[in-house]
């Protein structure tokens, strides 16, 4: 199967570290053979995300405010610059002020509301215009989500609802889309030991309760999150579209936790 995504080319939005799941994906992408740009936000995180691309022989990196059009523009006009063209993108951006992922949802501020629906959501909406129209023979957009959208998690609060609205994004997306033969899907993991899960209050205890109670007895892996990626990026996920693939070892299947754990 080696070789799936030989002489495709995307775009990763996202990469903190070498934990995030933005990596797992990139790195999973550019084993089966696929050439990557990434882009980053701030000389911070560029200096982290550097060596990682050198690592998967990329030198295409463009730093990125989704807040910004002429930042967006800016990027993609880069990307086209060398490229011409793309096949996928993946978009693992998300913010939200961590101080209001604490306490009651109902306290949430109109500012905090307002800038975490836009970072997490309308940015996927906005990047999807942007990069549709840069994929003459069709593609692959990739979102991430969480199972908070649909099931109260503790601490998670707004982020909850603008995830809810990033996964019918994705739907709206894909309907939209399909008529170009771009297909427009997002992976729901479960929790993870990554920089953006550290910073849900009881992060350690929601990745321990899950572990011991998805079916499969075990929360996701960057490597299985990457391979799920390169199925929806390659030519097998070609029927594929509108869909949230979890990637949780089935906790979402659950009522209640295993009975040993009751």
């Amino acid at each position: 199967m080696a070789g799936l995504m030989k002489g495709k080319r995307g775009l990763v939005m996202g990469v903190a570290n070498e934990r995030s799941i933005a990596w797992g994906i990139a790195k999973a992408l550019a084993d089966e053979g696929a050439e990557l740009a990434f882009s980053y936000q701030g000389e911070a995180f560029g200096k982290r995300v550097e060596p990682l691309a050198a690592s998967v022989g990329s030198d295409l990196l463009v730093d990125v405010d989704v807040t910004d059009d002429e930042s967006l523009d800016a990027c993609f006009g880069a990307i086209k610059a060398r490229w011409g063209k793309m096949d996928f993108l993946v978009h693992a951006i998300a913010f939200s002020d961590k101080t209001e992922l604490t306490g009651r949802f109902v306290n949430t501020s109109r500012g905090n509301f307002a800038n975490s629906l836009n970072i997490s959501c309308y940015s996927f909406i906005d990047v999807a215009r942007r990069a549709s129209e840069m994929m003459p023979d069709g593609g692959s957009l990739i979102t991430l989500t969480f199972q908070g959208s649909n099931r109260v998690s503790p601490n998670y609060n707004v982020m909850g609802v603008a995830k809810a609205a990033l996964e019918s994004a994705t739907r709206y997306l894909a309907n939209d889309l399909g008529p170009q033969k771009v297909r427009v899907n997002a992976i729901s993991p479960g929790p993870m030991k990554t920089l953006a899960g550290a910073a849900i209050g009881g992060a350690r205890a929601t990745f321990r309760h899950t572990e011991e109670n998805a079916p499969l007895r075990a929360n996701a892996t960057l490597e299985a999150i990457g391979g799920t990626a390169v199925w929806l990026c390659s030519d097998w996920g070609a029927s594929t579209t509108g869909e949230v693939i979890h990637v949780d070892g089935g906790y979402h299947v659950l009522g209640f936790p295993q009975a040993e754990n009751m």
